[in-house]
């Protein structure tokens, strides 16, 4: 498994993979939902949908380290590469908390960040953050 840079288009998240991702970070309600998502030249193969282990779940997000170990060996074995980590702010906006730039521990990958701050309009955006630094990422729901 290699992290790899994105092209330069937007990450482009199928309708049935957007419900999926929505559906889940809505179960984890008012937690952070997270996951991963992993694929090929921009392309998205697979999503692993992951459990929210950290002590601050309302605030923060870990995922399980053993769904995090088999999400990177299939991801290996696939030769598939993380595109993006996941997870949402329940009551917050769809921007990267200073949190979330301090443990931006992957620069190669994307994070995707949603709001669940009004309910019946998620909102998704993708950031690049690298070396403290935030950057937008397009994304679009096909």
């Amino acid at each position: 498994m290699s992290v790899q840079p994105f092209p330069v288009g937007p990450l482009r998240i199928p309708g049935v993979l957007w419900e999926a991702m929505l559906a889940h970070v809505r179960a984890a309600y008012p937690r952070e939902g997270c996951g991963l998502l992993a694929g090929r030249d921009g392309e998205i193969c697979r999503w692993f949908p992951g459990t929210n282990v950290h002590p601050e779940p309302l605030v923060r997000y870990r995922m399980d380290d053993r769904e995090l170990l088999a999400a990177f060996r299939e991801m290996e074995r696939n030769g598939w590469d993380l595109l993006a980590i996941f997870h949402s702010h329940p009551k917050g906006p769809v921007y990267p908390s200073p949190t979330d730039v301090a443990q931006a521990y992957y620069p190669g990958s994307l994070y995707l960040i949603c709001s669940l701050a009004r309910p019946e309009a998620p909102e998704l955006r993708g950031f690049w953050i690298v070396d403290g630094q935030v950057r937008e990422h397009p994304v679009e729901v096909i």
